[in-house]
């Protein structure tokens, strides 16, 4: 099992907004088989306007082969439109959970 941490660096006051966008999509991504045990985390002692999103995946290949299928519904088209408008970047990683 691997876990994929997705770490966002929001533009000044618009984490909220962010994080709305993602308690939105991730039960889509679930059905999709994007991952499961999503979880939402905005900064307490970070920089500023950080949103994490993590979750978990079975198998790595199937990760990153469905990575850009399942942000192709239009459910999730709809709910991640104009998401760029609130990101200045960011990065992923993922983790072997042992």
């Amino acid at each position: 099992m691997y876990m994929i941490q997705e770490t966002f660096q929001a533009k000044p006051g618009k984490a909220k907004e962010l994080v709305k966008k993602f308690k939105a999509a991730a039960p889509h991504l679930e059905t999709a088989g994007q991952g499961v045990n999503f979880r939402i985390m905005t900064d307490v002692a970070s920089n500023y306007w950080t949103v994490i999103v993590q979750h978990e995946v079975e198998d790595i290949g199937t990760f990153v082969t469905n990575l850009r299928a399942a942000t192709a519904g239009p459910e999730v088209q709809e709910i991640m439109k104009g998401y760029l408008d609130l990101v200045e970047g960011g990065k992923r990683e993922i983790f072997l959970l042992e």
